[in-house]
């Protein structure tokens, strides 16, 4: 006897691993919003993990990337000079935070927007990607990135960094199968913990207020732990903020136009800012928060800055495995 179609369905809805998706979080607003397939083993099970052979550390070390090669964000200052670790000035506040952020930690730091310096990963715990723009890597950093990920290392991306490598699929799948498409105004809302399992998220408050630009998304994540939301309903006022050096756009991009296309209308009921995933053989943890310098300040008084900062330090703790991972 042929089994039923439901029978089926039923089947195939248990047999599915524990990351898998029935259709998207938050319903049908967030379908098609494409599910496009990234040829490799990605997810929440570790089996995509290529635990190999290692070196012991004896102390954990980061690379914190910060190239635009579009639009530059306020709180990363002037765009520094070449080589590794060049002189900052007063308006490289990420930068300057992130040193802060990772001696407070007992980590190591280097920093850099020079490409040349991006073909040398393998002495890092974890590569952090913080509001980089565009095509910020050449194809020799592209190859870099590849394979210290197949090796088993470690990426953080912060804010921006859903804004780079657009037309470069591999990288859009280290990012959860997902792309920044566009931002309402800068304003305060919830984030909300949907997991509080995790190393970046235990300990913190099952909501808190913060300040950001909520990034829309398309696609839609797919195949990763979701960890943080932020409540659409709890949208409030437009909130004051620096203004980047020289505008947001670099030399050479025309103005923009009164767009006469479509809206994206948010993710509704479901709109993730923070997720896990395992990855070609590495570990990645993401969010899409962090616009504002004040975020990453330790007595800026920014709401919520206190636990975004716990946030991404658990995130980068745990893709160096100082820290249980994505579970």
């Amino acid at each position: 006897m042929k089994a039923s179609l439901s029978a089926i369905v039923t089947a195939l809805a248990i047999a599915a691993p524990a990351w898998a998706q029935n259709g998207n979080p938050g319903g049908s607003i967030n379908d098609n919003l494409g599910n496009p397939d990234y040829g490799v083993c990605r997810g929440v099970d570790a089996k995509c993990f290529h635990q190999w052979k290692r070196e012991p550390t004896s102390k954990y070390r980061i690379l914190l990337f910060t190239r635009t090669a579009g639009p530059r964000h306020a709180a990363l200052g002037k765009a520094l000079g070449s080589g590794l670790n060049p002189m900052l000035g007063p308006d490289n506040i990420i930068q300057r935070e992130m040193q802060r952020i990772a001696a407070d930690n007992g980590w190591a730091i280097d920093y850099t927007e020079d490409p040349a310096q991006m073909v040398n990963l393998s002495g890092y715990n974890a590569v952090v990607f913080v509001s980089t723009s565009r095509d910020a890597l050449d194809d020799n950093g592209k190859t870099a990135l590849r394979q210290y990920l197949r090796a088993g290392g470690g990426f953080v991306g912060i804010h921006n960094a859903f804004g780079t490598m657009y037309n470069w699929p591999w990288y859009e799948g280290l990012l959860g199968g997902t792309n920044f498409y566009d931002h309402g105004p800068f304003r305060k809302a919830d984030v909300v913990m949907v997991d509080k399992n995790d190393a970046s998220t235990r300990g913190l408050p099952a909501r808190w207020e913060f300040g950001d630009e909520w990034y829309n998304l398309v696609p839609f994540p797919t195949k990763v732990r979701f960890l943080a939301t932020v409540d659409e309903k709890s949208y409030g006022a437009t909130l004051e903020q620096p203004r980047p050096p020289g505008g947001a756009f670099p030399l050479g991009f025309p103005p923009r136009l009164p767009s006469v296309v479509g809206r994206h209308p948010g993710h509704g009921s479901f709109h993730p800012v923070a997720w896990c995933q395992y990855y070609d053989g590495g570990k990645a943890w993401l969010t899409t928060l962090g616009h504002d310098a004040r975020a990453y300040e330790a007595d800026g008084g920014f709401m919520g800055a206190q636990q975004f900062q716990k946030l991404i330090a658990g995130g980068i703790a745990s893709v160096m495995g100082a820290k249980p991972f994505c579970r």
